[in-house]
Protein backbone atom coordinates (compact mmCIF):
# COMPACT_ATOMS: atom_id res chain seq x y z
CA UNK A 1 0.00 0.00 0.00
CA UNK A 2 1.65 3.01 -1.34
CA UNK A 3 0.80 5.76 1.23
CA UNK A 4 2.22 9.51 0.56
CA UNK A 5 3.23 11.99 3.59
CA UNK A 6 3.15 15.69 2.50
CA UNK A 7 4.26 18.05 4.84
CA UNK A 8 7.58 17.17 7.03
CA UNK A 9 6.78 19.44 9.82
CA UNK A 10 6.56 19.12 13.85
CA UNK A 11 3.39 17.40 13.93
CA UNK A 12 4.41 15.04 11.07
CA UNK A 13 7.69 13.87 12.54
CA UNK A 14 6.67 13.56 16.14
CA UNK A 15 2.70 12.09 15.43
CA UNK A 16 2.38 10.61 12.22
CA UNK A 17 5.72 9.39 10.82
CA UNK A 18 6.13 6.93 14.05
CA UNK A 19 2.77 5.32 13.52
CA UNK A 20 3.08 5.12 9.57
CA UNK A 21 6.73 4.00 9.60
CA UNK A 22 6.32 0.91 11.94
CA UNK A 23 2.61 -0.34 10.15
CA UNK A 24 3.21 -3.38 8.46
CA UNK A 25 2.44 -3.61 4.44
CA UNK A 26 2.78 0.52 3.75
CA UNK A 27 5.13 1.63 1.58
CA UNK A 28 5.69 5.42 2.88
CA UNK A 29 6.33 8.21 0.66
CA UNK A 30 7.39 11.22 1.64
CA UNK A 31 6.94 15.14 0.03
CA UNK A 32 8.15 18.40 1.23
CA UNK A 33 9.54 21.08 -1.04
CA UNK A 34 12.83 21.46 1.52
CA UNK A 35 15.35 19.63 -0.13
CA UNK A 36 17.47 19.18 3.61
CA UNK A 37 14.40 18.30 5.72
CA UNK A 38 13.35 15.73 2.90
CA UNK A 39 16.78 14.36 3.44
CA UNK A 40 17.12 14.26 7.11
CA UNK A 41 13.84 12.65 7.27
CA UNK A 42 13.77 9.73 5.11
CA UNK A 43 17.20 8.88 6.21
CA UNK A 44 16.04 8.75 9.67
CA UNK A 45 13.49 6.18 8.29
CA UNK A 46 15.72 4.37 5.44
CA UNK A 47 13.83 5.42 2.91
CA UNK A 48 15.26 4.75 -0.51
CA UNK A 49 15.38 7.53 -2.87
CA UNK A 50 12.69 6.29 -4.96
CA UNK A 51 10.55 7.24 -1.87
CA UNK A 52 11.28 10.79 -1.72
CA UNK A 53 10.07 13.27 -3.53
CA UNK A 54 10.28 17.58 -3.53
CA UNK A 55 6.48 18.11 -5.61
CA UNK A 56 3.52 16.93 -5.08
CA UNK A 57 3.31 16.03 -8.97
CA UNK A 58 5.93 13.55 -7.97
CA UNK A 59 4.75 12.54 -5.58
CA UNK A 60 1.33 11.46 -7.63
CA UNK A 61 2.67 10.23 -10.03
CA UNK A 62 4.55 7.22 -7.86
CA UNK A 63 0.60 6.35 -7.66
CA UNK A 64 -0.34 6.38 -4.31
CA UNK A 65 -3.04 4.46 -2.20
CA UNK A 66 -3.86 7.27 0.05
CA UNK A 67 -2.38 10.52 1.75
CA UNK A 68 -1.87 12.38 4.51
CA UNK A 69 -1.60 15.77 4.70
CA UNK A 70 0.45 17.73 7.44
CA UNK A 71 1.25 20.82 5.07
CA UNK A 72 0.06 24.47 6.29
CA UNK A 73 -3.15 25.19 6.89
CA UNK A 74 -2.76 27.87 4.21
CA UNK A 75 -1.65 25.78 0.92
CA UNK A 76 -4.69 22.81 2.49
CA UNK A 77 -7.49 23.68 -0.29
CA UNK A 78 -4.51 23.47 -3.15
CA UNK A 79 -3.23 20.18 -1.80
CA UNK A 80 -6.11 18.09 -1.24
CA UNK A 81 -8.24 19.45 -3.97
CA UNK A 82 -4.93 17.74 -6.51
CA UNK A 83 -5.38 14.60 -4.53
CA UNK A 84 -9.09 14.15 -4.51
CA UNK A 85 -9.09 15.11 -8.15
CA UNK A 86 -6.66 12.38 -8.50
CA UNK A 87 -8.97 9.71 -6.93
CA UNK A 88 -6.22 9.58 -3.78
CA UNK A 89 -8.49 8.99 -0.16
CA UNK A 90 -7.07 11.97 1.77
CA UNK A 91 -5.79 12.35 5.57
CA UNK A 92 -6.12 15.78 6.14
CA UNK A 93 -4.58 17.85 9.56
CA UNK A 94 -7.62 19.82 11.49
CA UNK A 95 -8.49 22.74 10.35
CA UNK A 96 -9.26 21.34 6.68
CA UNK A 97 -9.15 25.04 5.88
CA UNK A 98 -9.42 28.32 7.13
CA UNK A 99 -11.97 29.66 5.49
CA UNK A 100 -15.17 27.48 4.95
CA UNK A 101 -16.05 28.39 1.67
CA UNK A 102 -12.90 26.13 0.90
CA UNK A 103 -14.01 23.30 3.38
CA UNK A 104 -17.83 23.11 1.98
CA UNK A 105 -15.69 23.29 -1.47
CA UNK A 106 -13.77 20.13 -0.77
CA UNK A 107 -16.35 18.36 1.30
CA UNK A 108 -18.49 18.51 -1.86
CA UNK A 109 -15.30 17.68 -4.41
CA UNK A 110 -14.88 14.42 -2.27
CA UNK A 111 -18.76 13.13 -2.26
CA UNK A 112 -18.83 14.38 -5.85
CA UNK A 113 -15.89 12.24 -6.61
CA UNK A 114 -16.94 9.63 -4.41
CA UNK A 115 -13.21 9.41 -2.50
CA UNK A 116 -12.20 9.70 1.60
CA UNK A 117 -11.65 13.12 3.01
CA UNK A 118 -10.89 12.39 6.66
CA UNK A 119 -10.40 15.44 8.93
CA UNK A 120 -7.79 14.41 11.89
CA UNK A 121 -9.45 14.64 14.84
CA UNK A 122 -7.47 12.82 16.74
CA UNK A 123 -9.28 13.19 20.44
CA UNK A 124 -12.42 11.28 19.35
CA UNK A 125 -10.36 8.15 19.24
CA UNK A 126 -8.48 8.94 22.06
CA UNK A 127 -9.22 6.45 24.86
CA UNK A 128 -9.48 8.29 28.05
CA UNK A 129 -12.12 10.60 26.04
CA UNK A 130 -13.95 7.68 23.90
CA UNK A 131 -14.98 6.16 27.11
CA UNK A 132 -16.35 9.32 28.45
CA UNK A 133 -19.25 8.23 25.99
CA UNK A 134 -20.25 5.44 28.63
CA UNK A 135 -20.66 8.32 31.56
CA UNK A 136 -23.27 10.53 32.42
CA UNK A 137 -23.12 13.57 30.62
CA UNK A 138 -25.28 16.20 31.86
CA UNK A 139 -22.59 18.34 32.41
CA UNK A 140 -19.47 18.42 30.15
CA UNK A 141 -16.76 21.10 30.66
CA UNK A 142 -13.68 21.22 28.65
CA UNK A 143 -10.54 23.57 28.88
CA UNK A 144 -7.62 23.80 26.76
CA UNK A 145 -5.47 26.40 28.10
CA UNK A 146 -2.31 27.49 27.23
CA UNK A 147 0.45 30.41 28.33
CA UNK A 148 0.92 33.62 26.54
CA UNK A 149 -0.22 32.56 23.24
CA UNK A 150 -3.00 35.41 22.25
CA UNK A 151 -3.89 34.74 18.86
CA UNK A 152 -5.91 36.72 15.92
CA UNK A 153 -9.02 35.11 16.34
CA UNK A 154 -9.47 33.48 13.01
CA UNK A 155 -6.44 31.06 13.12
CA UNK A 156 -6.41 30.38 17.24
CA UNK A 157 -9.94 29.22 16.23
CA UNK A 158 -9.16 27.21 13.26
CA UNK A 159 -5.85 25.82 14.83
CA UNK A 160 -6.45 25.29 17.98
CA UNK A 161 -10.10 25.73 19.45
CA UNK A 162 -11.45 23.65 16.84
CA UNK A 163 -10.08 20.94 18.99
CA UNK A 164 -12.58 21.84 21.79
CA UNK A 165 -15.32 22.42 19.59
CA UNK A 166 -15.34 18.91 17.83
CA UNK A 167 -14.74 17.15 21.05
CA UNK A 168 -17.86 18.98 22.59
CA UNK A 169 -19.94 18.03 19.26
CA UNK A 170 -18.59 14.36 19.65
CA UNK A 171 -19.95 14.22 23.65
CA UNK A 172 -23.05 16.00 24.15
CA UNK A 173 -25.46 13.50 24.55
CA UNK A 174 -28.35 14.97 22.22
CA UNK A 175 -29.23 17.50 19.60
CA UNK A 176 -27.83 20.93 20.61
CA UNK A 177 -30.84 23.62 20.19
CA UNK A 178 -28.87 26.72 21.98
CA UNK A 179 -25.28 27.93 20.68
CA UNK A 180 -23.63 30.80 23.12
CA UNK A 181 -20.29 32.48 22.39
CA UNK A 182 -18.82 34.97 25.25
CA UNK A 183 -14.50 35.82 24.69
CA UNK A 184 -12.08 38.82 25.86
CA UNK A 185 -10.24 40.20 22.83
CA UNK A 186 -7.73 43.17 23.21
CA UNK A 187 -5.92 44.98 20.12
CA UNK A 188 -7.10 42.22 17.74
CA UNK A 189 -6.22 39.64 19.59
CA UNK A 190 -8.17 36.81 21.25
CA UNK A 191 -7.53 36.38 24.95
CA UNK A 192 -10.17 33.89 25.85
CA UNK A 193 -12.95 32.17 24.78
CA UNK A 194 -15.92 30.36 26.05
CA UNK A 195 -18.66 28.26 24.28
CA UNK A 196 -21.46 26.92 25.32
CA UNK A 197 -23.95 24.34 24.08
CA UNK A 198 -27.06 23.27 25.29
CA UNK A 199 -29.94 20.84 24.96
CA UNK A 200 -32.27 18.62 26.29
CA UNK A 201 -30.78 17.81 29.56
CA UNK A 202 -27.33 18.57 29.22
CA UNK A 203 -25.02 21.97 29.52
CA UNK A 204 -21.30 21.67 27.63
CA UNK A 205 -18.79 24.24 28.14
CA UNK A 206 -16.02 24.74 25.93
CA UNK A 207 -13.10 26.94 27.09
CA UNK A 208 -9.67 28.23 25.91
CA UNK A 209 -7.76 30.79 27.72
CA UNK A 210 -4.41 31.94 25.72
CA UNK A 211 -3.27 33.73 29.34
CA UNK A 212 -3.70 30.86 32.06
CA UNK A 213 -0.52 30.73 33.30
CA UNK A 214 -0.58 27.11 32.42
CA UNK A 215 -0.73 24.71 29.74
CA UNK A 216 -3.50 22.15 30.05
CA UNK A 217 -6.13 20.25 28.82
CA UNK A 218 -8.77 19.46 31.22
CA UNK A 219 -11.75 17.28 30.87
CA UNK A 220 -14.98 16.38 33.34
CA UNK A 221 -18.22 15.14 32.06
CA UNK A 222 -20.63 14.43 35.21
CA UNK A 223 -24.37 13.42 35.83
CA UNK A 224 -26.51 11.05 38.09
CA UNK A 225 -23.77 12.06 40.87
CA UNK A 226 -20.68 10.98 39.44
CA UNK A 227 -18.15 12.78 37.45
CA UNK A 228 -15.33 11.70 35.30
CA UNK A 229 -12.22 13.85 34.82
CA UNK A 230 -9.33 13.65 32.58
CA UNK A 231 -6.23 15.71 32.92
CA UNK A 232 -3.97 16.18 29.63
CA UNK A 233 -5.38 12.90 28.19
CA UNK A 234 -3.09 10.33 30.23
CA UNK A 235 -4.88 10.76 33.89
CA UNK A 236 -8.33 9.65 34.50
CA UNK A 237 -10.02 10.50 37.94
CA UNK A 238 -13.37 8.94 38.53
CA UNK A 239 -15.08 10.64 41.52
CA UNK A 240 -18.21 8.67 42.94
CA UNK A 241 -17.77 9.50 46.79
CA UNK A 242 -13.84 8.90 46.74
CA UNK A 243 -11.51 10.25 43.97
CA UNK A 244 -9.98 6.93 41.96
CA UNK A 245 -6.91 7.32 40.13
CA UNK A 246 -5.81 6.09 36.47
CA UNK A 247 -2.92 7.15 34.96
CA UNK A 248 -1.69 5.99 31.49
CA UNK A 249 0.57 2.73 31.34
CA UNK A 250 4.33 3.64 31.31
CA UNK A 251 4.95 1.92 27.82
CA UNK A 252 1.66 3.08 26.25
CA UNK A 253 2.70 5.18 22.87
CA UNK A 254 1.54 9.18 23.50
CA UNK A 255 0.21 8.80 19.91
CA UNK A 256 -2.29 5.94 20.72
CA UNK A 257 -2.51 8.05 24.15
CA UNK A 258 -3.57 11.00 21.85
CA UNK A 259 -5.50 8.77 19.59
CA UNK A 260 -3.72 9.49 16.36
CA UNK A 261 -2.40 5.81 15.87
CA UNK A 262 -6.77 4.85 16.39
CA UNK A 263 -7.48 7.97 13.95
CA UNK A 264 -4.92 6.46 11.57
CA UNK A 265 -5.41 2.89 11.44
CA UNK A 266 -9.06 3.56 11.21
CA UNK A 267 -8.92 5.50 7.65
CA UNK A 268 -6.40 3.02 6.45
CA UNK A 269 -8.28 0.04 7.48
CA UNK A 270 -11.54 1.85 5.31
CA UNK A 271 -8.88 2.51 2.37
CA UNK A 272 -7.82 -1.00 2.18
CA UNK A 273 -11.77 -2.10 2.50
CA UNK A 274 -12.73 0.04 -0.59
CA UNK A 275 -14.93 2.42 2.36
CA UNK A 276 -15.68 5.78 1.29
CA UNK A 277 -15.40 7.59 4.27
CA UNK A 278 -16.94 11.47 4.50
CA UNK A 279 -16.28 14.80 6.04
CA UNK A 280 -19.46 15.78 6.35
CA UNK A 281 -19.72 15.69 10.42
CA UNK A 282 -16.11 16.84 10.24
CA UNK A 283 -17.91 19.95 8.26
CA UNK A 284 -20.34 20.85 10.90
CA UNK A 285 -17.50 21.09 13.10
CA UNK A 286 -16.16 23.96 10.69
CA UNK A 287 -19.14 25.63 10.60
CA UNK A 288 -19.68 25.91 14.13
CA UNK A 289 -15.93 27.36 14.66
CA UNK A 290 -16.97 29.81 11.96
CA UNK A 291 -20.03 30.98 14.10
CA UNK A 292 -17.29 31.26 16.78
CA UNK A 293 -15.10 33.22 15.07
CA UNK A 294 -17.61 35.96 14.00
CA UNK A 295 -19.12 36.07 17.23
CA UNK A 296 -15.76 37.14 18.44
CA UNK A 297 -15.26 39.58 15.44
CA UNK A 298 -18.90 40.97 16.35
CA UNK A 299 -19.80 40.34 20.25
CA UNK A 300 -22.71 42.78 19.72
CA UNK A 301 -23.97 40.41 16.62
CA UNK A 302 -26.35 36.84 17.94
CA UNK A 303 -23.86 34.10 18.35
Amino acid sequence: MKVGCIGLGDIARKAYLPVLGALPGVDLHLQTRTPATLTAVADSLHLPEERRHESLDSLLDAGLDAAFVHAPTAVHPEIVTRLLEAGVPTYVDKPLAYELADAERLVALAEERGVSLFVGFNRRYAPAYAQCLEHPRELIILQKNRVGLPEEPRSMVLDDFIHVVDTLRFLVPGPVDDITVRSRSENGLLHHVVLQLAGDGFTALGIMNRLSGSAEEILEVSGQDTKRQVVNLAEVIDHKGQPTLRRRGDWVPVSRQRGIEQAVRTFLDAVRAGNVLSAGDALATHELCERVVRAVQDPSGAA
